[in-house]
């Protein structure tokens, strides 16, 4: 299933134009993309609040972990390799946090700032197998490069 992004982006880009609250434009990213896509099960960022440390949010779904280190799981590794990590079947990575035992896919973006630094992770699961492509991974990589020329 390929999703269709244009409108999203649109609506994304539409909402957080002159916005320069940053948990504000996390929030109505993380509204948009969990709304529009109904196998998104969790939708949410994990943001650098400190050295090698993720705390969560805004994030819509269940409970998500409350901090991640840079050194555990998906996310981490992605804050780390500043590198999207896409995942077919989380329950063939070692690395991988269960923080719902239905995850079945997930895939999690870098968003960078001008300097190269890691800003935040978006980080999205679903339910099913194999959820995330190409497509997904472009799409919202677009998406982080956008968002981080909002970071203040």
């Amino acid at each position: 299933m390929v999703r269709d992004y244009s409108q999203v982006l649109a609506n994304i880009e539409m909402a957080i134009e002159g916005e320069d609250d940053w948990i504000a434009i996390l929030a109505t990213v993380v509204c948009e993309l969990h709304n529009s896509f109904e196998d998104f099960h969790w939708t949410g960022f994990y943001r650098v609040t400190g050295p090698g440390l993720l705390k969560v949010g805004p994030y819509q779904g269940g409970h998500g972990c409350l901090e991640i280190t840079f050194d555990r799981g998906i996310c981490g590794t992605c804050a780390t390799t500043q590198e999207t990590q896409l995942v077919e079947n989380v329950h063939q990575r070692e690395d991988h946090i269960a923080c719902s035992s239905s995850t079945m896919s997930e895939i999690v973006v870098p968003v960078l700032a001008e300097d190269g630094k890691t800003l935040a992770v978006l980080d999205i699961d679903s339910d099913i197998e194999a959820a995330f492509d190409e497509n997904d991974k472009v799409n919202l990589e677009a998406l982080c490069a956008i968002i981080a020329t909002h970071f203040r």
